[in-house]
Parts: structure tokens; C-alpha cells; sequence
């Protein structure tokens, strides 16, 4: 396939399946999902050009990011700060301890497994959150 053609079966994919759940009243995000995942390259392989298929999914970021920026809406994020900063705060917060003390104690567990310093179980942890 060339890439015009891989092009317009993904568009031609895309629209489909925001046809088919805006019949079901679901959000069209959910049909650009479900179809990247049945014409992707685990499940039909429809494009098997890999590096194409990238620079489509690098635009779907790009416009991913987009539409993002025309929901995010400065007045309701300030009535928003306790649930957006204090819960997320908190929630990042408990994560880290919580996946630095599982490592921890795997690490405990199994020394011969999995032999990790408390400094690079945070930092592990950090990535992970």
C-alpha cells in the first residue's frame, strides 16, 4: 500500500467509527481507539508499513493534543484547583509510596530476583506514576 492509500483507510476507518458510536451516544474518542486497534498492526495488520503508519499516529497526537487545548477552559480549571491539585497532589503522593514500598518489599523477598537500593525503587516508582 502506499502511503496515500494507508492515508485515506485510516481517515475513511476513523470516520466510521465515530459514526457508529455517536449512534450510541458514546464519546467519538472511543471509536478513533477501537478502530486504531482492529485495522492496527496487532490485530488486521491492514498497513504493514510501520514507519507510515508512525507519522499517521504522530498527527493523531498532535491533533489529539489540540483538541485538548480547545476543551481546557482556564475558569473552570480555578473553580476546579482543590479537586485538580490537592486530590492529584495527594494521589501522585500515595502512588509513590505505595509502588516504592511494593518494590521495596519484593526487593526484600526475593534479594536474589531483584537486588534494588530504596534511592532506585523511588526513582522507579517516580517513573512509574
Amino acid at each position: 500500500m502506499t502511503g496515500l492509500e494507508i492515508t485515506l483507510l485510516y481517515l475513511l476507518a476513523a470516520v466510521l467509527g465515530v459514526v457508529v458510536c455517536r449512534s450510541f451516544k458514546l464519546p467519538p474518542m472511543l471509536g478513533y481507539l477501537a478502530v486504531g486497534v482492529v485495522i492496527g498492526p496487532n490485530a488486521l495488520a491492514l498497513a504493514q508499513d510501520a514507519q507510515k503508519v508512525r507519522y499517521l499516529g504522530e498527527f493523531g497526537v498532535v491533533f489529539l493534543m489540540f483538541v485538548i487545548g480547545l476543551e481546557f477552559n482556564l475558569p473552570k480549571l480555578r473553580t476546579m484547583r482543590r479537586h485538580v491539585f490537592g486530590l492529584g497532589s495527594l494521589q501522585v503522593t500515595v502512588t509513590i509510596l505505595v509502588a516504592t514500598l511494593a518494590i521495596m518489599g519484593f526487593a526484600l523477598t526475593t534479594p536474589e530476583l531483584w537486588l534494588m537500593p530504596w534511592r532506585a525503587a523511588l526513582a522507579l516508582s517516580c517513573a512509574l506514576v
